[in-house]
């Protein structure tokens, strides 16, 4: 059955939008009450423990953004001017932005197509390459590594082959909070995990992220970067570069709030996606991928044309617009941004990244979309599909 033509005053049906619940405000007004607005404040002390004590790691830092927090894990890991980072090339440009903050290089590894995340195979030859043989082989000062739309990366072979030579792990998970690999959370599995705040993610404290490690030490050290490297002196003394990236204390009462309902919007997102694999089912599609030993987030839900069809991803995200839905094309590899050209990339099967980028599309995956609304995306699917 073809769809009727889209009324013009049609809502908005976004991809992933903040959904707030009311406890957020209460948290906000004990901030009001209190008078700290800012900086810092109850919220963020209980927010850092609230956080580290679901994901199961013993140190958490409150900041401004998740790309605060991987700036930070950047210089924790020691990676400096000149310096390699091995990084996620299919991700979007925070996760690789502050290697060259701090004036280093990145070395993209491309992703692999059982996770869509960065495959183990490509790391392992990016150490064989940059062995520290030479001066243009130089060994990289830490891997960067993303769990892509909430699915985990394999972080065993990841962690076991920086373990071998000597590199930290800094995990970025800002797009899968409360997703699990073997029953450990994802923030927790590298020697530094990131989460970001924004709000489109699961949870949301309109603009904030947070830095997560094992290490007391290194959560000290980066809660003085965040604030601005201020020494212990009665006047403002600097001996070391800070910055201004704590999270206030009214957006960490958000975060309170909305960590109270972070499960159930896992379960909402796991319901999106189970929906749209059974409406989808018998299409010349797949969906993106659900590992047995994993427990995604389902943060988007996310398809993958079959590789013959002449219909593209971008016709179906415009036919969705013209509904007023929104989609958007994955992550656009980090190796073909302009930004980037020109640094290496690390492949061993033949650019899975681009063919992913090229044939894959974000489908609307937001909670409070209705079981109607979400019949009606697969419908337009399902009709361009049977035409194309």
């Amino acid at each position: 059955m073809g769809m009727k033509d889209p009324p013009r005053d049609r809502p908005r049906l976004y991809l992933s939008s903040p959904t707030m619940h009311g406890d957020e405000q209460r948290f906000i007004q004990e901030a009001f009450d209190s008078n700290w607005i800012a900086p810092l404040g109850r919220n963020v002390d209980e927010f850092e423990r609230e956080v580290a004590a679901y994901v199961g790691v013993p140190c958490a830092v409150a900041l401004i953004s998740g790309t605060a927090a991987l700036h930070l894990a950047v210089k924790l890991a020691g990676a400096g001017p000149g310096d390699l980072v091995f990084c996620s090339d299919l991700t979007f440009a925070a996760t690789v932005n502050p290697v060259s903050y701090e004036g280093g290089r990145q070395v993209f590894i491309d992703a692999e197509r059982e996770t869509w995340n960065m495959s183990p195979q490509a790391l392992e030859a990016a150490f064989k390459k940059y062995d520290g043989s030479a001066p243009d082989r130089p060994r990289p000062k830490a891997v960067i590594a993303v769990s892509l739309y909430g699915t985990p990366a394999k972080f065993d072979e990841l962690n076991a082959i920086c373990d071998r030579h000597g590199v930290p792990l800094i995990e970025d998970a800002a797009e899968s909070l409360s997703a699990t690999y073997k029953g450990s959370q994802t923030g927790k599995l590298g020697r530094y995990g990131i989460l970001s705040f924004n709000g489109n993610k699961i949870i949301t404290t309109s603009g904030g992220g947070m830095l997560l490690t094992h290490d007391a030490a290194s959560a000290r050290k980066a809660r003085f970067w965040a604030t601005q490297a201020r020494d212990p002196a009665p006047w403002y003394e600097h001996s070391e570069l800070g910055y201004n990236y704590r999270m206030s204390n009214v957006l960490a009462g958000i975060g309170r709030g909305q960590l109270l309902h972070l499960e159930a919007h896992r379960a909402r997102k796991q319901r999106i996606y189970q929906r749209y694999k059974q409406g989808l089912q018998g299409l010349p599609l797949v969906m993106n991928p659900c590992p047995d030993n994993t427990r995604p987030n389902h943060w988007l839900s996310c398809i993958l044309l079959d590789a013959d069809l002449s219909l593209t991803p971008e016709d179906l995200r415009l036919k969705l617009e013209e509904y007023n839905m929104e989609a958007r094309p994955l992550w656009k590899p980090m190796h073909m941004q302009p930004f980037y050209q020109g640094h290496d990339f690390i492949s061993q099967e033949g650019n899975v990244a681009a063919d992913l980028f090229e044939r894959g599309l974000c489908l609307p995956s937001d909670i409070k979309m209705t079981d109607a609304q979400q019949d009606e995306v697969i419908s337009i699917i399902r009709g361009l599909l049977a035409r194309g």
